[in-house]
């Protein structure tokens, strides 16, 4: 166990650079009403929406949630998942250094 805390310690030292997708996760909540006629998909009243880091962006949250300091490296969209990515990430204390906002990007 000592080791382990010792380790976890020595995060708030480290300061990491992460490379990937930058994603944003999106959950649809819901309940299944129906069956469509037209195809076997569901039918779904959506009740709630909700989103988080995935990708690199996840791998940072949790670096970050173990006291290290991170640098990300990757590319977001201008589009709203990659605004709301971006404030989740600097909210969290993430320097958004290495990233890029591509013109073209659709963030994944």
């Amino acid at each position: 166990m000592k080791l382990l805390l010792d380790i976890l310690a020595r995060f708030r030292r480290a300061h990491l650079l992460v490379v990937g997708d930058l994603m944003l996760d999106r959950f649809i909540w819901g309940d299944v009403e129906r069956i469509s006629p037209e195809a076997p998909v569901p039918v779904m009243r959506v009740m709630a929406e909700s989103h988080r880091l995935g990708g690199a962006a996840n791998v940072i949250h949790n670096v970050r949630s173990l006291g290290a300091h991170v640098t990300a490296c990757g590319i977001v969209g201008r589009d709203m998942a990659g605004k709301r990515g971006e404030i989740d990430l600097r909210r969290g204390g993430t320097s958004l250094n290495g990233s890029v906002c591509g013109k073209e990007a659709q963030t994944t």
